[in-house]
């Protein structure tokens, strides 16, 4: 094989045990928080009919998609979980008791251009709340979201939330540019998600292309963008001229904020839309405060995405936290914490006279919940004792022929150095 073929693929990642370990501790912290909130864990295959994703996904996404057909069907890679989830929803709506609280953890696909945070697979912990439409939901899972930033070591002050409503947004606009092209709000938001990422002039371009989904006059354009600079509620109230259910909603969710001691961490922000076209209310995003990395996680409510998959409307909320942004963030706060391999115990054979006994000691420990190694072939001990160190072992019990004679092993603690014989708690015969 060439060198290349060596490698992952771009945008993957391989995990070797350091990685793994640092992987499953962090996976570790967010099931640990979902317990704590009550949620469930559930799954569903990686591998789902490309329909499901393409069915008001919104452009970026069927563009990234993992596609391919196979026996006739057309089937895709998932890029997120929530239509998947949504898919187990509709299956047994009518044996389920709302609202449920469930979450996941899948690896996801998507092919898109690569940057620091962002690769092509990635792992993704998603947590949802289905039949609750009041935003004591998305309170909720803004609290459990802190909850996991203060439990993996992220200091207070190192992650914001920001937060807008699509709803308001819509109500907003379609009092002013977009009161003759309604059908355009979902195209639109696909368009102004971009504002970071390719800059104000580019989203103007595409908001006033005439081949473009939206088309929009210079002015209406400029009035979109001007909508979404407000950074307070009373500035959005402003805009929207009046009665707003989206602004009472969001008045609502700073109100359950300040009961769980956030608000001064959540701020309302306007040009918050996120680039799924299910959205259809409160949506919002959290950045590391140096606002060097994307967004750390985001998630919104989505109460007509099953009616898009052909049952009737349920509400809904849930949020995406991805594995690759929160340890670039933890790696730059210098909190990535130091994983040992676990390992407990090492039992080493001096001939293969003694390794029998070595081997039903070795099942003696692990039957007690030890993680013993079995040290196999025929190292010398110094390296034995050297490796066993390395790994973070705290004894090394060595069986040799003096010990055995005396149905005895010798027992080294691998941190102070010291030694000592014990009795073999094991048959040496039979």
């Amino acid at each position: 094989m060439s060198d290349d073929e060596l490698r992952a693929p771009r945008g993957t990642r391989d995990f070797y045990p350091e990685e793994l370990r640092l992987r499953s501790w962090l996976f570790g912290h967010f099931r640990e928080v979902a317990r704590r909130f009550g949620f469930e864990e559930i799954d569903a295959p990686i591998v789902e009919h490309a329909e499901l994703f393409t069915r008001k996904a919104g452009e970026e996404l069927m563009e990234q998609l993992y596609h391919f057909e196979l026996h006739g069907r057309r089937l895709a890679l998932r890029p997120e979980m929530t239509p998947s989830v949504a898919r187990m929803v509709l299956a047994r709506a009518g044996a389920l008791r709302f609202p449920l609280r469930w979450f996941c953890i899948t690896q996801n696909w998507r092919y898109e251009r690569m940057t620091r945070g962002r690769k092509r697979e990635h792992y993704q912990w998603n947590m949802d709340i289905w039949g609750e439409p009041d935003v004591t939901a998305e309170a909720e899972l803004i609290a459990a979201i802190f909850s996991t930033l203060a439990t993996i070591g992220v200091p207070d002050d190192g992650v914001r939330m920001r937060v807008n409503s699509r709803k308001l947004l819509e109500e907003t606009l379609r009092l002013g540019p977009l009161k003759k092209h309604p059908e355009a709000f979902g195209p639109l938001c696909v368009s102004i998600d971009k504002l970071e990422k390719i800059g104000r002039e580019a989203v103007l371009e595409q908001l006033c292309d005439p081949a473009g989904p939206v088309r929009l006059s210079r002015g209406e354009a400029a009035a979109v963008l001007e909508a979404l600079s407000a950074r307070s509620l009373d500035e959005a109230r402003r805009h929207a001229g009046g009665a707003s259910e989206g602004l009472n909603e969001l008045t609502r969710l700073f109100d359950w904020l300040a009961a769980y001691g956030l608000a001064e961490r959540v701020a309302f922000d306007a040009s918050v839309v996120r680039g799924l076209a299910y959205y259809t209310g409160v949506v919002f995003e959290a950045f590391d405060t140096a606002e060097a990395l994307r967004a750390v996680c985001g998630g919104g409510r989505y109460d007509r995405l099953t009616e898009t998959l052909g049952g009737r409307p349920l509400p809904a909320v849930g949020f995406g936290f991805g594995d690759v942004v929160i340890l670039e963030l933890l790696s730059d706060l210098k909190r990535l914490p130091e994983l040992p391999r676990g390992l407990q115990d090492v039992v080493f054979a001096f001939s293969d006279a003694e390794r029998p006994t070595a081997i039903r000691l070795a099942s003696h420990l692990r039957a007690q919940g030890r993680a013993v190694e079995l040290v196999l072939g025929a190292p010398r001990l110094k390296r034995v004792l050297s490796d066993a160190d390395r790994a973070g072992a705290e004894r090394a019990f060595l069986v040799g022929p003096d010990e055995l004679a005396r149905s005895a092993v010798r027992v080294r603690d691998l941190k102070s150095g010291e030694e000592h014989d014990e009795a073999l708690p094991i048959q040496t015969t039979g």
